[in-house]
């Protein structure tokens, strides 16, 4: 069940002498007929060579984790017979140092806020399993060296 996956990222130096490494991070990333303008963190390289109007890696490992984590959540709800009306995490990643002293993205917190409506309503130990499969099933969460915490706010009822 090999999948690929493919992503274009292309950066132009332009009349930027480069050596001195005052050089613009600015660049884009191109998937699937899209276009989304990088950056690094601004956190990291300081403005104006970093972009504070770009998505970051940093940022976009915490929207990978978190949005893989929703699209199973939203699924295995599907399939139980819940209806969900609104899902909002605001997600938070933390970066930190390895045991090895490497940089790194230590911790990614997520805080999913699902608003669910019908008649069939889970309890909180319906929506503390579907975050537990979800997070089980996430590739991106397998695939990540750091602690994926999963702050469980509890469901709202429309």
């Amino acid at each position: 069940m090999a999948h690929e996956y493919k992503a274009t990222i292309h950066w132009q130096r332009g009349t930027q002498p480069f050596t001195d490494r005052k050089y613009g991070r600015g660049h884009d990333w191109r998937f699937d007929g899209l276009t989304v303008a990088g950056s690094s963190s601004p956190a990291v390289v300081k403005v104006p060579l970093s972009r504070e109007d770009a998505i970051d890696p940093e940022e976009a490992l915490v929207a990978a984790l978190s949005s893989c984590h929703m699209l199973f959540f939203l699924e295995f709800a599907a399939k139980a017979g819940f209806r969900i009306d609104d899902y909002r995490d605001d997600a938070v990643g933390i970066m930190g140092k390895s045991p090895a002293g490497r940089i790194m993205m230590t911790t990614a917190t997520l805080s999913p806020n699902v608003v669910f409506s019908g008649d069939k309503r889970p309890s909180p130990a319906d929506v503390a399993d579907l975050h537990h499969r979800s997070h089980e099933a996430c590739y991106i969460a397998n695939s990540f060296r750091g602690e994926v915490v999963i702050a469980v706010i509890p469901p709202v009822f429309a």
